[in-house]
């Protein structure tokens, strides 16, 4: 099997939600049906996708969606810090190219989005837990309590792109 392209040749675009579905299924959830990966309100979001030269289609995947953060401020409040919020979700990295920094770039990518098209100050997602450190090396920090999505423990993590 060749190498794969090196980061340096990875392009990030916009994309169809239909798209981001293979690597949603079989990276995330591939022992469940691949309806377990769609969400009703992908019609809504926006979807991007990392490519290399050499493969049509995305090695990665991010889904944003302009949602509140529900950090608790102690009231049962969402945040009212950030005018807007941005989640990201379903993020996925095909694994033969984990490792090289092609989704940290996604994340960058989807990071600049939220900032500039979105006018978000705050982006934030449900972390599985035991992702957390590559998010926190990232500048993401973890709020609320862990809680699980079926057998998986999840955290939630957020980073201020006001200021990345």
């Amino acid at each position: 099997m060749a190498a794969p392209d090196k980061p340096s040749s990875l392009r990030c675009s916009e994309i169809d939600a239909d798209q981001t579905v293979p690597l949603r299924h079989s990276v995330l959830w591939p022992n469940e049906p691949v309806s377990h990966v769609l969400l009703p309100e992908d019609s809504a979001g926006r979807h991007y996708g990392a490519f290399i030269k050499s493969n049509p289609a995305p090695v990665a995947v991010i889904s944003l969606f302009v949602e509140a953060c529900p950090i608790d401020n102690g009231l049962n409040h969402r945040d009212t810090t950030h005018k807007a919020a941005v989640r990201f979700r379903k993020f996925a990295c095909d694994p033969a190219y984990q490792g090289q920094g092609i989704g940290t770039k996604l994340l960058l990518h989807a990071a600049s989005v939220a900032s500039s098209e979105l006018q978000a100050t705050l982006l934030w997602c449900d972390a599985r837990d035991d992702t957390r450190a590559w998010y926190e090396r990232r500048g993401l920090t973890a709020f609320g309590d862990a809680f699980f999505k079926g057998p998986v423990k999840y955290i939630r993590m957020k980073i201020d792109i006001d200021t990345v």
